[in-house]
């Protein structure tokens, strides 16, 4: 691919941003981590340095090796990048007088430079360092100021190597997207056609080439990811890929032969395995959530590997893996990151299983599997799916999984996730779910003591999961919900609502 960005990542929070920021503008990006620049650079026509945590001048500072880039390739340092680019050229970074976090407004902006074509002074931008650039380097020109950032932008004259203090990337910098545009379009010169469209097209061609005739199988999950993978396979190799949609008994009520029909209705070659009562005695007695999340993998792939030896010469294995699964992040620290939580679905196959792995989507942010959907007309009910976790209501049952809390679970998240659609909020929510709590707690039901179970429903608004702020339901509607709750669902005489954002709370409970 030639008409391609490369991020590299010095740690910043806002990697991923200044990612899903370039592909908005049509144009691709890859992100790396900062000690991992590719040998061969021929496919890259602009650079991207991000943020970092760090300061230049500290002795652990990143230290990329920039000899295949500057000066050889449209170069942007941000915030990190920027001071990076000025430290070791000749520059002078100091720590700030004065704070130099939050809005700041662009002033003696150079206008007739293509970088600012188009901003208007006093535009806002985003600032989030405790370091400065006080000298730039002798061959450097600045482009802006702010009332306390005497550099906020520069360029290094003769080379197309460019330079902010501040994050063009995110929400609070008002004319971030067109500055970003005037470096890659109008200086980088990289062409805006990297759409839904032309992804179907390539990807459809590719697997072609990579797969040919061979047999595919492909574990749906009932998920967007799954889904749009499965129909992009299907575009490239038709009846030779095999889905296979296993019940693990952790599913919401009613959801695998719901699934199954949309699938089967979609055209797709899809065979329903209900290994439930498989799952749920693998599962009796583990109360840890990474032991339920090891459990539910290895029966998994147990159950998968039972039944892809009943598709003959399959040689490939399809999975929906999309990009926030696979970056490599930079640790903060230096060292490992540590494990939120372990997914089923990254890292590889057991050596018994001899398959080849097919990742279609594993380039793509959420919301551009969306869109890829959405350009292959897969219905918006499908595509509008909540995110549902690999591991089902396991994870949303807190403790021990037994059959009867799943059963109560099941009834508890219908009722809520019913009523979302019937007070038209489902699409105004990015994921919505109950947890069943390991407590009982005192209630009063018909002058009759009750010593029941407690659930919490939990509904965030999100892009991509990486963080979450909890949404404000109508209080009619949580009266309802609760109310219908406590009357239908034997067992249950507690409802809470979460109202914990993302972070310092994940999503999911477990």
């Amino acid at each position: 691919m030639q008409n391609n960005v490369l991020i590299l990542d010095f740690g910043s929070q806002y990697t991923q941003l200044i990612a899903r920021r370039v592909r908005e503008l049509n144009i691709f990006c890859e992100i790396k981590p900062y000690n991992k620049v590719p040998e061969d650079m021929s496919s890259y026509k602009a650079v991207i340095l991000s943020g970092s945590p760090f300061s230049v001048r500290s002795e652990d500072a990143p230290h990329p090796d920039l000899s295949k880039i500057k000066g050889k390739i449209p170069l942007l340092g941000v915030c990190y990048g920027a001071q990076y680019l000025a430290h070791f050229n000749g520059g002078k970074v100091e720590p700030s007088n004065t704070r130099e976090y939050g809005r700041a407004r662009l002033t003696n902006i150079k206008s007739d430079e293509p970088f600012f074509y188009g901003i208007i002074g006093g535009s806002q931008v985003w600032m989030s360092h405790s370091d400065t650039i006080q000298d730039l380097p002798e061959n450097a020109v600045v482009l802006a100021n702010t009332a306390d950032v005497k550099n906020a932008a520069y360029r290094i004259d003769g080379e197309d190597t460019y330079a902010i203090q501040f994050h063009p990337e995110v929400y609070h910098t008002s004319q971030g997207k067109i500055i970003l545009q005037n470096f890659l379009v109008h200086i980088a010169g990289l062409e805006q056609t990297w759409t839904p469209d032309a992804f179907v097209e390539t990807t459809v061609s590719q697997l072609r080439e990579k797969v040919g005739t061979d047999k595919v199988i492909l574990g749906l999950s009932g998920g967007v990811d799954s889904t749009v993978a499965a129909v992009l396979l299907h575009k490239a190799i038709g009846k030779n890929l095999h889905c296979i949609f296993v019940n693990n008994g952790l599913l919401r009520k009613n959801e695998f032969q719901e699934v199954l029909d949309q699938y089967e209705d979609m055209g797709l070659n899809v065979k329903g395995v209900d290994a439930s009562a498989r799952f749920l005695d693998a599962l009796a007695g583990e109360s840890d959530p990474e032991g339920k999340r090891k459990i539910i993998g290895k029966v998994f792939i147990d159950v998968f590997d039972d039944e892809a030896h009943l598709v003959k010469d399959a040689k490939w294995l399809a999975q929906g893996t999309i990009y926030p699964d696979v970056i490599e992040s930079v640790s903060v620290t230096g060292g490992p990151s540590a494990t939120i939580k372990s997914h089923h679905n990254v890292g590889g196959l057991p050596d018994f299983m001899k398959l080849k792995v097919v990742e279609p989507l594993k380039m793509l942010f959420k919301d551009e599997v969306r869109r890829v959907g959405a350009s292959m007309k897969i219905s918006g009910d499908r595509l509008g799916r909540h995110p549902f976790p690999g591991p089902g209501l396991a994870i949303r049952i807190l403790g021990d999984i037994t059959r009867e809390k799943v059963a109560i679970l099941q009834e508890v998240d219908a009722i809520f996730i019913d009523g979302l659609r019937e007070w038209g909020l489902y699409d105004k929510v990015w994921q919505a779910g109950a947890m069943l709590l390991p407590v009982n707690s005192v209630g009063v039901m018909g002058d009759e003591r009750t010593y029941e179970k407690c659930v919490a429903l939990r509904a965030v608004e999100s892009t991509d999961g990486m963080t979450a702020d909890w949404v404000d339901l109508p209080y009619e509607f949580l009266q309802k919900t609760s109310n219908e709750i406590i009357n239908k669902v034997p067992g249950v005489n507690r409802v809470v609502y979460d109202i914990s954002s993302k972070p310092p709370a994940t999503i999911e409970w477990e």
